[in-house]
């Protein structure tokens, strides 16, 4: 029997067509070109890279006969290299803002600045996190951070600027660090690197975007200029100055630090107050619930986002039926947000809105069309008729008010 290897022309034109149902399950075996060499399809994914995104095993180790099948490779699991620091020849400390317990786009963004400082000259460094409050997160690892001091208390439960400024005075007088980051951010960040600034006589450099060797760039004017100055030991980094980290993972250890012992300052936290969501910009809603074309009660729509305390948005198809008004559309042609969470309903997910919402950190879909784009993406899915799903969902909330109202009367 001729040991020559047969082509199936039919096995490679399934093997070619990513949308032919017995793609997935096909093992076409080696793939050779016309001039008799073996071709890598790659098409096969190599395996998942830690930021998600879908890597090409160059190897050639995809095209093996014995390869199982596409998506048997993508659930393989990767195990970064570890960046360990045994000994750091200096430290970078970086504050990170922690909204809800969690690290945002901008503590990370923050992070890979850190990491940028500590390779610098032939490296040596290590990043010191600094978190403040309740730290929900369990990423740290994979975000830059080698080393950890955590101060957790009821002192950090509220707004209290002083008492996080004269920790982080302790600390910085204890470790020497040769920079000190801190987001430049709405969420506690901006003023709290002001604060320190001032308590240490350091003249900071606000809004950095970029570093280019021994100088920083910063936005000025609104930002509608750049200004260029020499690298400062105290940074307030803007957004996407730095890439984050994502193909290494780092120690994390966990540094001990007592708290000082320091008197009430001159603001108090009086708790939150109640505001009209729709009052706040969609670019600074936390919280946001968004209709599309899938919706057939937008009364109910409306009750449903005022019962949750949602701030409102829509499609922009939506937007052009005149169900919302233009400054509620989301999307690239729209409000770009950065919500925690966002629900969608009746939003197939198209690129431009998909784009708007890239930054949010959980997106919840209620949808008919378990296929669509906008379930792909949805952290949680909710697979059925949007009128009866926020009926059911009102329903829970306003019995979860109720009982949470009786409890508090009981105890009084």
């Amino acid at each position: 029997m001729s040991e020559l290897f047969r082509r199936d022309p039919r096995a490679e034109w399934i093997a070619r067509n990513r949308l032919h149902p017995l793609h997935q399950t096909l093992d076409s075996g080696p793939v050779f070109g016309p001039t008799g060499l073996l071709r890598k399809n790659p098409h096969i994914i190599g395996f998942i890279g830690p930021n998600g995104l879908k890597r090409i095993d160059r190897s050639g180790a995809s095209n093996d006969t014995g390869q199982s099948t596409r998506r048997t490779a993508a659930a393989r699991e990767v195990v970064l290299p570890l960046h360990q620091v045994a000994e750091p020849a200096f430290y970078i400390v970086v504050v990170l803002d922690l909204v809800s317990g969690r690290l945002n786009g901008h503590d990370k963004d923050t992070l890979g600045l850190a990491q940028q400082l500590a390779n610098r000259n032939n490296g040596g460094g290590a990043v010191v996190a600094i978190a403040f409050g309740e730290l929900k997160d369990d990423s740290l690892d994979k975000t830059g951070v080698d080393r950890l001091i955590h101060l957790d208390g009821q002192q950090y439960a509220s707004y209290n600027p002083e008492q996080r400024c004269n920790d982080l005075q302790g600390i910085i007088a204890e470790l020497v660090p040769q920079h000190i980051l801190l987001p430049d951010s709405i969420n506690g960040g901006g003023d709290l690197g002001r604060r320190l600034a001032a308590a240490l006589e350091l003249r900071p450099a606000c809004g950095v975007w970029k570093l280019n060797d021994d100088t920083v760039i910063c936005r000025g004017s609104a930002g509608k200029s750049d200004i260029t100055r020499p690298l400062s030991k105290l940074l307030l980094v803007m957004e996407e100055c730095c890439e984050p980290i994502s193909e290494t993972r780092h120690e994390s250890i966990l540094m001990p630090q007592q708290s000082s012992q320091f008197a009430d300052g001159k603001l108090f936290d009086h708790g939150n107050i109640s505001v009209d969501p729709n009052a706040i910009p969609l670019a600074e809603a936390g919280f946001i619930l968004s209709g599309g074309n899938g919706i057939n009660d937008w009364p109910q729509f409306h009750h449903t986002a005022s019962v949750l305390g949602a701030t409102e948005g829509a499609s922009r198809v939506a937007v052009d039926d005149g169900n919302m008004p233009r400054e509620r559309q989301v999307g690239a042609t729209g409000t770009w947000v950065t919500a925690q969470v966002y629900i969608a309903v009746g939003i197939s997910g198209a690129i431009q809105h998909m784009q708007g919402i890239a930054p949010c950190d959980k997106v919840v879909a209620i949808n008919t069309d378990e296929g669509c784009d906008m379930v792909k993406r949805a952290d949680l899915s909710a697979i059925g008729d949007s009128t009866e799903i926020l009926t059911r969902l009102v329903e829970l909330v306003e019995h979860r008010k109720q009982t949470i109202n009786e409890g508090a009367t009981n105890e009084q």
